[in-house]
């Protein structure tokens, strides 16, 4: 794999599934106090990444950071440890699959398409890819991120010209009274811990 290929593939890894299929539903609910926090979890997120490469330049191991539970936290840590993180992806996988059929249902041409067909097909493709050689996994992995990442910018650009525009959109005014009408900036503070 080549340099641009691990580093998009990198930002594409970090843009998921749930930035796209479940924010909407997030700032419905919450509000503009989602972006506060998303900003407080990136900062932990940070924090704890920060810290486990401070580790790794203190103590290389060729092992991933289930060693390190190993090393500091004894055998049974590390087993947890690593059946966790499998867990965690496992359920990704299925989440993703989920969120392909999701999005095939949302346009009205595929409503009389099952789910479950959209899901298979999804499954197979990622199978499909996963049995060819690196070079074109890693090709085919690059133009995928490259794509997410096109559209987060474009999303991103787009809102930013309505905020900042005040365009009428759909009969609605936009522009930065939004973020304090509606209730304010916390709107439903109750519902940030289930966010």
């Amino acid at each position: 794999m080549g340099n641009r290929q691990v580093q998009m593939i990198a930002i594409g890894g970090a843009i998921g599934t749930g930035l796209f299929l479940g924010a909407g539903a997030r700032l419905q609910m919450a509000g503009p106090a989602l972006a506060l926090v998303y900003l407080i979890c990136g900062l932990f997120s940070f924090f704890i990444l920060r810290a486990l490469g401070e580790l790794v330049l203190h103590r290389p191991s060729s092992g991933s950071f289930v060693s390190y539970a190993r090393e500091f936290l004894g055998e049974k840590a590390a087993y947890v440890a690593g059946w966790m993180y499998f867990i965690n992806w496992a359920m990704t996988g299925i989440v993703d699959i989920t969120a392909v059929a999701l999005y095939m249902h949302y346009w009205g041409a595929f409503g009389g398409v099952p789910q479950w067909v959209f899901a298979l097909a999804a499954l197979t493709i990622v199978g499909t890819m996963n049995m060819i050689g690196v070079k074109w996994f890693a090709e085919m992995e690059f133009w995928f991120a490259l794509i997410k990442v096109l559209a987060i910018v474009t999303f991103l650009v787009v809102g930013t010209v309505f905020l900042g525009s005040g365009q009428p959109l759909d009969g609605n005014t936009t522009g930065f009274h939004l973020i304090t009408d509606n209730g304010g900036f916390f709107p439903t503070v109750c519902c940030l811990r289930w966010c």
